[in-house]
């Protein structure tokens, strides 16, 4: 079921000119759990308790067009993201043989939005690894953009046995926002701003710094898919979990344990990317060192035993999404070393 809702008015205007206004009678809001929105496969749920709670993942479960070569690749989507962005990714690799499994985590797109829920990466890489148990997938290939790469680095030092190969697409938390001087937010100071969040808003964002200034028209698909979510029915469900979500990347940073990691690692980025959570609020002074993924990359890689760096020189957060021919011959030639 898709559901029509009018948004402010700076965001009606975004969406008029995109040919998506209120007016003219297309839907902009989805359901609680991005009901109405077209995914590029058939979503399945697995149903699981945690936390007290009876939950449901969606994920995608992706087989092999091409010849299968016996591997899977698990895609872990980020925190402004969901399963479907992976979308021409997913194609690539199927193509190529593999399977892939592309899920959403709890408090994103397709899964449940819990009233209340603990989060913590741990809790979410075991939900993940559930999940792999249930769909029988005993090792894998991770791939993780943006939060997803955090979640991925926390999942491959929790079950390093059960991971052939970690790859890191522009994660976020390569640096820890807090200890260089970011100033913390509470949870119901998230919540706040996420309830104002708009499609206007998220494309200005997005633009600025994603895409470095550069916009193209498909992008505005996961403006509606965001900002429509955002904007549905289930609001202020949706708005609560994201400020949970953010407190868990804030709170926990993973960049003190990548010398930690035991499987092939691979950084991939586009290096004029400069998200960094916290920039809107941080001193000028911090603004101004946080978020520069240039530096970043070449001086994480030096502590990630087994480390590869592969750059996107002048691209930004998400390479996948902005060239994605560039990007997919990038990945295939570094899984090609896993697969012969």
């Amino acid at each position: 079921m898709r559901y029509v809702i009018c948004l402010s008015l700076a965001a009606a205007l975004f969406l008029a000119a995109a040919g998506t206004a209120c007016a003219a009678g297309a839907a902009v809001g989805y359901g609680v759990e991005l009901e109405g929105f077209p995914y590029p496969y058939a979503v399945e749920h697995y149903r699981f308790a945690s936390q007290g709670r009876d939950l449901q993942m969606g994920y995608m479960d992706v087989r092999p067009k091409g010849k299968p070569n016996g591997h899977t690749v698990v895609l872990m989507h980020g925190k402004n993201f969901c399963g479907a962005t992976w979308e021409a990714t997913i194609a690539v690799l199927a193509d190529a043989g593999y399977r892939v499994v592309a899920p959403d985590q709890i408090g994103f797109c397709t899964s449940t939005k819990p009233a209340y829920y603990q989060y913590s990466f741990q809790q979410l890489a075991a939900n993940t690894m559930a999940l792999l148990k249930h769909v029988g997938v005993s090792r894998s290939i991770l791939v993780g953009h943006s939060t997803g790469g955090m979640l991925a680095t926390r999942f491959a030092l929790m079950y390093p046995e059960a991971v052939e190969k970690l790859v890191m697409v522009n994660p976020i938390g390569l640096e820890d926002w807090k200890a260089l001087g970011v100033p913390s937010r509470t949870v119901d100071q998230w919540y706040e701003r996420e309830l104002k969040i708009s499609a206007a808003g998220v494309r200005q964002y997005e633009k600025s710094v994603y895409y470095g200034g550069r916009w193209k028209a498909e992008y505005d698909r996961w403006v509606d898919m965001l900002a429509g979510l955002n904007q549905g029915p289930g609001h202020k469900a949706v708005a609560w979990n994201s400020a949970l979500i953010y407190d868990m990347i804030f709170t926990q940073p993973v960049v003190y344990e990548f010398p930690l990691l035991k499987v092939p690692t691979t950084l991939m980025l586009g290096d004029a990317d400069t998200t960094a959570i916290g920039s809107d609020i941080a001193p000028p002074g911090v603004k101004a060192k946080i978020g520069r993924y240039k530096l970043l990359g070449r001086e994480v890689i030096k502590t990630i035993p087994h480390g590869r760096l592969i750059e996107f020189p002048g691209f930004g957060h998400a390479p996948q999404i902005e060239d994605p021919a560039m990007f997919h011959k990038a990945l295939l030639d570094e899984l090609a070393g896993v697969t012969n």
